[in-house]
């Protein structure tokens, strides 16, 4: 495993139709050449769980109340 630290990422959200012989076809803003990591994900009630939780923010939990009564 390695300890790389990674910048944060952009999430493009693509909605495609599989056509003819598993072929899905889009265009993406990166140039000619660029590595990408690519996941597909069935588009299903489990499926929108998942990115309703990769969308959420931490910001909920970074408030001084919260840390003041959590750390007495």
């Amino acid at each position: 495993m390695s300890n790389e630290i990674h910048p944060p990422q952009t999430a493009l959200k693509f909605e495609v139709t599989v056509q003819e012989h598993g072929v899905v076809e889009f265009s993406i803003p990166f140039s000619p050449g660029a590595k990408l990591a690519v996941y597909v994900v069935e588009e299903n009630d489990a499926a929108a769980d998942l990115i309703a939780a990769s969308q959420s923010t931490l910001d909920f939990w970074d408030n001084s109340f919260d840390d003041e009564d959590w750390n007495d």
